[in-house]
C-alpha cells in the first residue's frame, strides 16, 4: 500500500495538463509548456514525461498544479506495475488533500476556535482565513517540538488501538501504522497552525479527537487505491486484447483459432509492432477534482479509458454526440456481461468490480460506471467516476 512513497522511477509516456497556479509556476520558472491534443480531441498545456519519480507527482498534485494526466499505449503488459503504481500515487494523493480540507474543516468548529473567534473578530480563523505559505512556516519554525510532541500524542492512541486489534495480521498492523504516519505527515500548514495555536486550551482534545477519527476514517478509505489500481490495469489489458485481436484477423486471415495465436509470444510481438505503425492505441486518462475553489468537487477523481485510431474528428464528434441514436451508454456491468462469449477476462472483470463497488460502499467513496460505445467508429469509452 505504500507505493507512493518508493524511491523509484516511473517510465511511462505520461503528459501532464496543467492547473492554472500549475502553468504560472512553470512559466515564472522559465520552463516551458508544451501544446499537445488530448484523446478527446482537446488540446491542452502542459508537460510531457517519459520518466518520472513518484514523489514528484504527487507533490504536484498537493499543491493543486495538475488538473489532468494521460497515458497512450499500444500495449500494458509490459509496463503493468508502473500503471498500477502511477494510479494508486494519484489516488493516495487525492485522499490526503481531501483529509487535509477535512481537518481543516473540523478543527474550525471545535469549541476553541469559536471561542477564539468570538474573542477577536478582526482575526477569524474560518473557512474564509488565507495565509501564505511564507507566513505559516515564519511562525511554525520555532515550534518544531511542540508539533512533534503533538503529533505524537495524536498517533498514540491509534497505535496502541492497532497493535491490540487481534483481527490485524501483523503485515495489516504494520501497514495501519504506516498510513497513519503518511496522512499525518501530509497534513497542511494551516491545520498545524491552528493546532499549535490552540494545543494548550481547554478545546484541544477535541480538536485530537476530531483529527484521529477522520485519520481512522482515511486510513479505511486508502484501501480502494489497490482495487483502483487493479481495475484500471484490467480495462487497459481488456482493451489492448480487443485491439489485438481486431489486428491478428486482419494479419492471419483465415486462421479460426485466434486466441491460442495471440498468446504466442512473437505472433503477439509482431501484431503490437503492427498496432504501434497504425497509432492503434488505448488512452489512459485521470482528471483530478474540479479545481481548488470548485467547492464539493475536489475529492473527485474521473478515470476514462478509450481505444483510438487517428481518426481525431470522427472520435470528437462521437464523444461530442454522445446522447444520440448511435449510443449504447450502459454500466460497466453491463458493458462486461455484453462481451461476445470467449472474450477473455469477462469473468475476471466482473469481479475485481464487484471488489471496487463493495470496497467503495464500504468507506463512504461515491462510485459509478459508465460505458459509451460509438456504433460508428467502433469505439468504447469507459469511464469510472469516484468522490471521495
Amino acid at each position: 500500500m505504500g507505493s507512493s512513497d518508493k524511491k523509484f522511477i516511473i517510465e511511462l509516456p505520461l503528459k501532464v495538463v496543467l492547473t492554472e497556479n500549475g502553468a504560472s509556476n512553470f512559466i515564472s520558472n522559465n520552463k516551458k509548456l508544451l501544446r499537445f491534443r488530448l484523446a478527446d480531441n482537446v488540446d491542452e498545456y502542459g508537460i510531457s514525461l517519459n520518466k518520472f519519480s513518484p514523489q514528484s507527482i504527487q507533490s504536484m498534485i498537493l499543491v493543486d498544479y495538475i488538473s489532468k494526466m494521460e497515458i497512450s499505449m499500444s500495449e500494458f503488459v509490459s509496463s503493468r506495475q508502473e500503471v498500477m503504481d502511477l494510479s494508486k500515487v494519484i489516488v493516495y494523493s487525492l485522499l490526503y488533500k481531501q483529509f487535509d480540507r477535512e481537518v481543516y474543516a473540523a478543527l474550525i468548529q471545535c469549541e476553541c476556535v469559536t471561542k477564539h473567534n468570538r474573542a477577536n473578530p478582526s482575526h477569524l480563523i474560518d473557512e474564509k482565513t488565507k495565509l501564505s505559505d511564507r507566513q505559516l512556516k515564519s511562525t511554525l519554525q520555532s515550534k518544531e517540538n511542540i508539533i512533534q510532541q503533538t503529533r505524537k500524542n495524536i498517533l498514540d492512541p491509534i497505535w496502541k488501538s492497532i497493535m491490540a486489534n487481534k483481527d490485524f495480521t501483523a503485515e495489516e498492523k504494520n501497514i495501519y501504522l504506516l498510513m497513519s504516519e503518511k496522512f499525518m505527515n501530509r497534513l497542511g500548514l494551516m491545520n498545524w497552525y491552528i493546532i499549535t495555536l490552540f494545543h494548550k486550551s481547554d478545546g484541544a482534545n477535541e480538536m485530537f479527537l476530531a483529527i484521529r477519527n477522520l485519520l481512522n476514517s482515511y486510513m479505511e478509505k486508502s484501501k480502494v487505491a489497490e482495487y483502483i489500481s487493479v481495475m484500471v490495469m484490467e480495462l487497459a489489458l481488456n482493451n489492448e486484447n480487443t485491439n489485438i485481436r481486431k489486428a491478428a484477423r486482419n494479419m492471419y486471415q483465415g486462421i479460426d483459432d485466434i486466441d491460442s495465436l495471440i498468446y504466442d509470444p512473437e505472433v503477439r510481438a509482431k501484431i503490437v509492432q503492427e498496432l504501434q505503425r497504425n497509432h492503434e492505441l488505448v488512452f489512459l486518462s485521470w482528471k483530478l477534482g474540479g479545481g481548488s475553489t470548485s467547492i464539493g468537487k475536489q475529492g473527485r477523481l474521473s478515470i476514462t479509458l478509450y481505444n483510438k485510431s487517428d481518426e481525431f474528428q470522427e472520435v470528437k464528434e462521437n464523444i461530442d454526440n454522445a446522447k444520440s441514436s448511435n449510443t449504447a451508454k450502459k454500466t460497466l456491468i453491463d458493458f462486461y456481461r455484453e462481451l461476445p462469449e470467449g472474450q477473455e477476462g469477462t469473468d475476471l472483470g466482473l469481479y475485481y468490480l464487484s471488489y471496487l463497488d463493495d470496497a467503495c460502499k464500504k468507506v463512504n467513496v461515491k462510485f459509478e460506471s459508465l460505458v459509451n460505445q460509438f456504433t460508428a467508429s467502433d469505439l468504447t469509452v469507459i469511464t469510472l467516476n469516484f468522490n471521495f
